[in-house]
């Protein structure tokens, strides 16, 4: 089996790299791909060297998958080339989420719907697969009609720009910027690009996402998206309004028998979600579960999680063992 991982030089490609060889996906070749300017590189990949090619050598190589983490652009350009010569392509970019023609996978939660003829799969926005990974079981018990999400969202999803950034300004440097303003003691209330209804890119994500993973647009999100200068991972605060009365004790319980949730809910002893700990690993971590006791049936929740595993290439390395598993490529 050939797998093309295509951005394989980026910060996102690299933990890919790191996450199919911790796994043992797999494959026989590996055929890392990034821009003209990298061809020719080496990769180390699980104790041999392989080459960086170019996307046009890629797609002539014929890969039986293909993960995608290039931009949306390169996306839009060269997944359907690949899915052309029968690649399975699963793509990390925002370019194909909410395409109808297009399913878009949280494979804790809707891998079964997908068939041999995907050929073009969305991988979710990173925010979106740790809020519904702790949703989805909350929901199918009690019916969520309301979720106010405010986000806190490690440099590392804007990418290597931003941590340099944070870096330069650490140490009292000038240089390139990745945000309007300096990042070192701030939180920056801009995620992604202002929309015309005031909310950003980022915070639509969450919305739309949402709604189309559930299966449901009944349920109703609102959010904002910060950033904030931590390396670890994304943190969430979730106010959850639900239809059907629950009991605290239960939500851990449904929680924590949710494959991919690790509870960490126990402050008499300060024990709760923090990205310094989800920093490297694969579970979506929910703490701070308490009654709202200002609104009915109601809840608050902390969520953190790695978002350059779960929320993005751990992700798409579950879609692949899952097609893998079911005989779909």
């Amino acid at each position: 089996m050939k797998v093309a991982v295509v951005g394989a030089t980026g910060m996102v490609g690299n933990v890919m790299l790191k996450v199919l060889e911790e796994r043992n996906f797999p494959l026989t070749e590996l055929i890392p791909v990034a821009s003209e300017r990298s061809v020719g590189k080496k990769i180390a990949f699980a104790g041999k060297e392989y080459e960086v090619v170019g996307l046009e050598t890629a797609v002539s190589m014929k890969p039986e998958i293909a993960l995608f983490s290039a931009g949306g652009d390169t996306s839009l350009e060269w997944a359907p080339k690949f899915a052309e010569v029968g690649t399975t392509v699963i793509d990390n970019s925002s370019a194909w989420r909410m395409n109808p023609k297009h399913k878009l996978v949280i494979p804790e939660i809707n891998a079964s719907l997908l068939d041999s003829d995907d050929k073009i799969i969305a991988n979710p926005n990173c925010s979106t697969i740790q809020l519904l990974m702790a949703l989805k079981p909350l929901h199918d018990k009690y019916r969520i009609k309301r979720a106010i999400v405010s986000t806190y969202q490690s440099i590392t999803g804007t990418g290597v720009k931003a941590v340099r950034q944070l870096e330069n300004e650490y140490a009292g440097e000038n240089g390139e910027m990745a945000y309007p303003y300096p990042i070192h003691r701030n939180a920056l209330p801009h995620c992604d690009v202002f929309q015309d209804n005031g909310y950003t890119k980022e915070e639509m994500k969450l919305t739309n996402e949402t709604k189309k993973i559930l299966g449901d647009n009944s349920v109703n999100v609102t959010a904002t998206a910060i950033r904030i200068p931590v390396v670890g991972g994304h943190s969430e605060s979730v106010n959850l309004e639900f239809e059907e009365e629950f009991d605290e004790a239960e939500v851990r319980k449904l929680l924590s028998e949710f494959p991919g949730i690790t509870v960490q809910d126990n402050p008499a002893v300060n024990t709760y979600p923090m990205p310094i700990y989800a920093e490297g690993k694969d579970d979506v971590f929910v703490g701070r579960i308490r009654r709202d006791h200002s609104q009915p049936r109601s809840l608050n929740m902390w969520i953190v999680a790695d978002n350059l595993r779960k929320g993005a290439a751990t992700n798409a390395i579950q879609i692949a063992e899952y097609l893998v598993e079911k005989e779909l490529v």
